[in-house]
């Protein structure tokens, strides 16, 4: 959806607590473009959780706790905030971001990205950023047009709720065609790092390290490896890395450390600030 059809329903709009999840649907569905909104009660919630579950677990191999068959379900979820997109044909949801805010990381016990990194050194931006989480995107809508609406939604939520930073852990895969486990993450982490690693004293460390590869024992070709088009995207917006990746066994990825400043963004994903 252009961002000037749906960027003022949204300014004027700071997503409810979770009760209100429970609340009967009333909102008016696009028949022509995306539809873009904020999970408002269980049954939107659940259908992001299927998308989830079809990308991650069906699609990518993720060996995932199921307490409901189908769905991906984590401790996060009832703390954090629902991006969905919607195919305006279908109403599916072909999109979909999970938030959690500052004081719902509280609630929470943390953030998710606690658990594969010493976040010490951002410690003073906790009061100001928003975790992204669970990012996923249907195969046959992965375009342009999908990740820009999740995008300037992002950025509109960050600046109705004075936020001035988002993190998140972007994954790669473990599994490259000719190469051995882990070895084409590991390159596209050295590839990145020249260009887009955070000042010094920004960088955390995970606790399970990606193994590297020693300088100049890896396979011929492991350079050649592209980074997925959803993390130069987040390069392009202006994002840093904030240090090496985290392996993560049950998704089969390597995570690495992202963090975006909000003043940092392009123009067109942002907006004045009253």
């Amino acid at each position: 959806m252009p961002a000037g059809d749906w960027a003022s329903t949204l300014s004027a709009y700071v997503p409810p607590p979770l009760p209100a999840l429970l609340r009967p649907r009333t909102e008016p569905r696009s028949p022509t473009r995306l539809v873009v909104q904020w999970a408002r009660h269980q049954d939107e919630v659940r259908a992001a959780q299927r998308l989830r579950h079809q990308v991650f677990v069906q699609e990518m191999g993720a060996r995932l706790p199921a307490p409901l068959a189908g769905h991906d379900i984590d401790h996060f979820d009832d703390y954090c905030e629902h991006l969905l997109v919607r195919d305006p044909a279908s109403d599916a949801v072909i999109g979909t971001y999970r938030l959690l805010t500052p004081a719902e990381a509280r609630r929470a016990g943390g953030l998710y990205s606690d658990n594969e990194f010493d976040l010490a050194p951002i410690a003073a931006w906790r009061p100001r950023l928003v975790e992204l989480g669970r990012s996923c995107v249907h195969a046959d809508w992965r375009n342009g047009a999908t990740i820009l609406a999740l995008w300037g939604a992002l950025a509109e939520f960050m600046q109705r709720n004075r936020l001035e930073a988002m993190l998140g852990c972007a994954s790669m895969p473990m599994y490259h065609p000719g190469l051995a486990y882990g070895e084409g993450a590991a390159n596209i982490w050295q590839q990145l790092r020249t260009r887009y690693l955070a000042a010094p004293e920004m960088q955390v460390q995970p606790y399970t390290a990606l193994p590297l590869p020693a300088e100049g024992r890896g396979t011929p070709g492991a350079a050649d490896v592209q980074a997925p088009a959803l993390i130069q995207g987040y390069l392009r917006m202006g994002a840093k890395l904030l240090g090496a990746p985290a392996w993560d066994p049950d998704f089969q990825t390597a995570d690495l450390p992202l963090m975006a400043r909000i003043e940092d963004l392009p123009a067109r994903y942002r907006r004045a600030r009253d």
